[in-house]
């Protein structure tokens, strides 16, 4: 095929191409463009045509042109652009991500008869990098429920209703205290749930002031407020097809509820800056540590607000309210912790390998079983992380767990308690929170192993280990 030729069917050539390619005079103005180019704006090519280039609203080329000095475009001082990750706005309003190379045309004389600039839309590696991220936190296994371990009652029921909410397209909020897992509760009930395909989008709603918040979810055009100097995809916008995860939702800020109640009423928004609006097409988890009902009685959280995040509410007991999940949540994070000591050795292999406990001893496990955790989960993990550096031996006893768990008992009944002293305490609480659940319940073993986070066989096990008689109303 001649060149002559190869010009014939150039058009043709051009428009297999995936990426977007466009021609523009040396006035800006567009002059030629791709099928992909019109694929990917979402304009027709009559649309782009003889339009300015400005057209697609890309937030570079918005400080191109700013630095072009004498120019009208940095590209004419330049010549060349490599490899530069902007975004570019379709004409629904939707902002996508993409790559952009982008060169000046001259002839022999060094004249400029234009420019042509080649668009990779990489919104799609976007995506797959969140859910590669997504899916390798998300461990199954026995007695796991995607990244969650626990084998008891409550939790049992947590699974459950995890799953049941994962099938609606309702608003979920998650309750707890710090540390109990509702960061992996949303992502477990997004990758159960029919939007598993698209995004797991999250905000921390107590990590920002107000204007940054509502920037966040909302996002912005350039020059929406001093430093807006680029265009920016809200979380919302980026949630498109998935999930959105509002974790500490009890400190959004007035303003912001207000306008969010409106999104959940009309199911659409608008960017900071922009009167254009877009429409949501995301479900919304929330997640709190906070009384919300209290904070409504206060005025400090809009009770309208409140209802409609409030459809399907999800409590996750605090630790001590699922023992017996602890000396199972020990072993899980204790093997992390030897996994990660084994990878940092292979890593650098010319470090002395240090060896590390793989198991807890008996006097170590009933510290763990008698201590309060006011941080949950979380603490746990933690502490077990601090036993497993301190401990050189395989064994981890009683004097490698952090201080607040070795610390002598000062109260009343827990002064430097030996172990048979430690069981004793134990059982004798233990016969307490039973007979207290089985007065709240008048005496119904269902609801006392529902209300304890146990099985009804362990309750009858415990009334005889503690000769409890409901025939004698309790006393004990």
């Amino acid at each position: 095929m001649t060149e002559q030729e190869i010009n014939l069917y150039l058009r043709e050539i051009l428009n297999t191409m995936q990426d977007g390619l466009f021609l523009t005079r040396p006035d800006g103005t567009i002059m030629m463009v791709n099928d992909a180019l019109v694929r990917m704006t979402g304009y027709s090519r009559e649309e782009l045509l003889n339009a300015p280039c400005c057209v697609l609203d890309c937030d570079v080329c918005h400080r191109s042109r700013a630095e072009g000095q004498k120019h009208w475009c940095r590209l004419f001082k330049v010549r060349r652009e490599n490899m530069k990750s902007c975004h570019i706005r379709r004409k629904d309003g939707e902002y996508i991500h993409v790559v952009k190379n982008a060169s000046l045309l001259e002839d022999g004389d060094g004249i400029v008869l234009g420019a042509v600039e080649t668009l990779t839309d990489i919104t799609e590696l976007d995506a797959r990098d969140r859910k590669i991220k997504e899916l390798s936190r998300l461990l199954d296994g026995e007695h796991r429920f995607y990244g969650m371990v626990g084998h008891s009652t409550v939790m049992r029921n947590v699974f459950a209703l995890l799953e049941r909410a994962a099938q609606s397209d309702a608003p979920v909020i998650i309750h707890g205290e710090s540390g109990t897992g509702k960061e992996l509760a949303a992502a477990a009930i997004h990758a159960l749930g029919p939007r598993r395909d698209g995004p797991f989008v999250q905000i921390n709603c107590a990590a920002l002031n107000e204007s940054l918040l509502e920037s966040e979810i909302f996002g912005h055009v350039k020059g929406a407020f001093t430093g807006a100097y680029r265009h920016r995809k809200g979380r919302f916008e980026e949630a498109r097809g998935g999930d959105v995860f509002l974790d500490e939702i009890g400190d959004i800020p007035p303003a912001v509820q207000v306008k969010l109640l409106r999104v959940l009423e009309t199911r659409s928004f608008e960017r900071v800056g922009d009167n254009r609006p877009l429409r949501l097409d995301a479900r919304l988890i929330s997640a709190t540590n906070q009384d919300l009902r209290s904070l409504v009685d206060q005025g400090r959280f809009r009770k309208d607000f409140f209802y409609r995040i409030n459809v399907i509410p999800i409590h996750l007991p605090p630790l001590r309210e699922r023992r017996e999940d602890i000396p199972l949540l020990a072993e899980h994070f204790l093997k992390q912790h030897g996994r990660a000591v084994d990878q940092d050795s292979t890593n650098s292999p010319e470090t002395h390998r240090i060896p590390s406990a793989n198991s807890i001893g008996t006097q170590a496990m009933e510290r763990l079983m008698e201590y309060s955790w006011p941080g949950n989960v979380r603490e746990l993990k933690s502490a077990l992380e601090y036993a497993g550096v301190v401990c050189r031996e395989e064994v981890i006893g009683p004097e490698h767990l952090p201080p607040q768990l070795t610390a002598p008992r000062t109260s009343v009944g827990r002064t430097n308690l030996s172990p048979a002293s430690v069981a004793g305490t134990r059982d004798e609480r233990q016969k307490q929170e039973l007979v207290h659940a089985l007065r709240e319940t008048n005496g119904n073993k269902s609801a006392t192993a529902r209300l304890l986070g146990i099985s009804r066989v362990t309750v009858l096990n415990r009334m005889r280990k503690y000769g409890i008689d409901l025939q004698k109303k309790l006393i004990s």
